[in-house]
């Protein structure tokens, strides 16, 4: 992506910098533009914990470059377990410390070996963000088709560049539909509590030059009622094996409002999001976070309470949106129908693929 006319990852080793890490402090967006230099596994573990980064590809991407700080520091073992900690819903996670366990435990330099291997789950984790838009862009090409005027799609939360390395994965189709011509409008969730929708997703359809209008959370339901919405495409934080998606809290009530109005609902993620052993997507552990991220909402002034002092809140981050709600998962190797009890592949070779690394 392209910020103030240079290109971007959202975490990456500068050239001359052979010791630390940067990533792109997504707290700050979009009232500002910061990156930031990371240099010891503890402050990679910070920011993955505080959300200086995130979306499920960037913390994986970032553990995986924390694992070349950990052996950096002669800390791979602690640090393997400090990073797994930080946040337990998406896969990513976990599945990028376990990859660089693997790569450097029998290297001979495993500095390097973790340098390079941060490196590949990066590009990886791009080439399949690229494929996802060129898979999600044949289901958006035969919606334009069948319809005069914009194709309207409806997405929540953000799984745009910012939330993987590059591109991202429901942004992905969206992104390449608009280059290749196609006409679409994107209906922005704000995606209380912490707006990612509204902070980055916003920002970066802008920047892009794709049509989009930002929503309440709320609203999403009412433009499908009175047909205004052609599609809903969503990210995920982790899918099981049988094709239950865990994403950002709210994804369950558009699913229902989408099978309600017979409006498509898909989930783009790359294999790296997929828990093949996990069969049941009540199982996956829902990460609750602090309170203040409901009672508070931030701007470019600061913090501004939304309630009466000592008012409870709960702030479950995720939830589950069952298979059968879900028309098609787009995947790197194409797009596949989930249905309850099992994925529906439409040959074995991608479906090898697409468990390669499980």
């Amino acid at each position: 992506m392209q910020v103030n006319g240079r290109h971007y990852r959202t975490v990456w080793q500068e050239p001359d910098d052979a010791e630390g890490l940067w990533i792109i402090d997504q707290r700050a967006l979009p009232f500002a533009f910061r990156t930031e230099r990371l240099t010891t596994v503890d402050s990679c573990a910070r920011a993955i914990k505080d959300m200086h980064v995130r979306g499920a590809g960037c913390i994986g991407a970032t553990a995986a470059w924390g694992m070349f700080l950990a052996a950096r520091e002669g800390r791979i073992e602690e640090g393997a377990r400090e990073l797994t900690a930080t946040r337990p819903t998406a896969v990513n996670l976990a599945w990028a410390v376990q990859r660089q366990l693997r790569t450097i435990t029998d290297a001979s330099n495993k500095v390097e070996a973790a340098r390079r291997g941060a490196e590949i789950i990066c590009n990886e984790d791009v080439a399949a963000c690229r494929a996802i838009g060129q898979h999600g862009l044949e289901l958006i090409r035969a919606l334009a088709a069948a319809k005069k005027g914009p194709v309207n799609l409806l997405t929540h939360c953000n799984a745009g560049w910012l939330a993987f390395v590059d591109v991202g994965s429901a942004t992905a189709p969206i992104y390449a539909a608009h280059d290749a011509g196609i006409a679409v409008h994107v209906w922005v969730d704000e995606t209380r509590p912490r707006n990612q929708g509204a902070r980055l997703t916003a920002w970066e359809l802008a920047a892009h030059g794709v049509a989009h209008t930002l929503i309440a959370d709320n609203a999403g339901g009412h433009l499908m009622q009175r047909g205004k919405v052609d599609m809903v495409i969503t990210g995920a934080d982790r899918v099981t094996g049988t094709g239950d998606v865990a994403n950002k809290i709210g994804t369950y009530l558009k699913a229902l409002a989408a099978r309600d109005c017979g409006v498509p609902f898909y989930v783009a993620f790359p294999s790296s999001t997929l828990d093949s052993k996990t069969l049941d997507g009540f199982a996956i552990p829902i990460e609750e976070r602090s309170a203040d991220e409901v009672i508070w909402i931030e701007d470019a002034a600061g913090r501004v309470r939304v309630c009466a002092e000592g008012t409870p809140a709960a702030n479950p981050a995720f939830d589950v949106t069952p298979a059968r709600l879900i028309t098609g998962l787009i995947t790197e190797s194409g797009v596949y129908t989930a249905k309850e009890g099992s994925f529906s592949f439409q040959d074995d070779a991608a479906e090898a693929a697409l468990k390669s690394e499980y």
